[in-house]
């Protein structure tokens, strides 16, 4: 009987939880719509937009040039990628033979060139 009980109460208790909970959240939701439909909101989201694409215009040249740079300093003149520098790091190992320091960053993959 008491297993009963709890599971009765415990339903009991989530009907009437969820119902309160739908009511505050049908509160709130139409307390934000009522804010955002607010002309002196709709004002300040209009000017964030201006201004965001006003900054977008003026520095997306910008970006886009400073990219492209970035982009063709790690291809080389021919368009393929840069060898990377010949010189090796050296290396020490701990008494149990492991490495010591930071391990080497995995080289990226390179695309298959055919030699024909």
């Amino acid at each position: 009987m008491g297993k009963f009980s709890f599971v009765i109460g415990a339903g009991v208790g989530y009907l009437l939880g969820a119902r309160a909970g739908r009511q505050q959240f049908e509160k709130i939701k139409r307390a934000s719509k009522n804010v955002w439909q607010d002309p002196r909101v709709q004002q300040g989201v209009q000017k964030v937009e201006g201004k965001v694409s006003e900054v977008a215009r003026e520095q997306g040249s910008a970006v886009t040039d400073k990219v492209a740079g970035m982009v063709k300093g790690k291809l080389g003149s021919d368009g393929r990628h840069s060898s990377p520098s010949t010189s090796t790091p050296s290396s020490s190992t701990t008494s149990q033979g492991i490495p010591d320091g930071p391990a080497p960053a995995p080289t990226p993959p390179q695309p298959d060139i055919d030699a024909r």
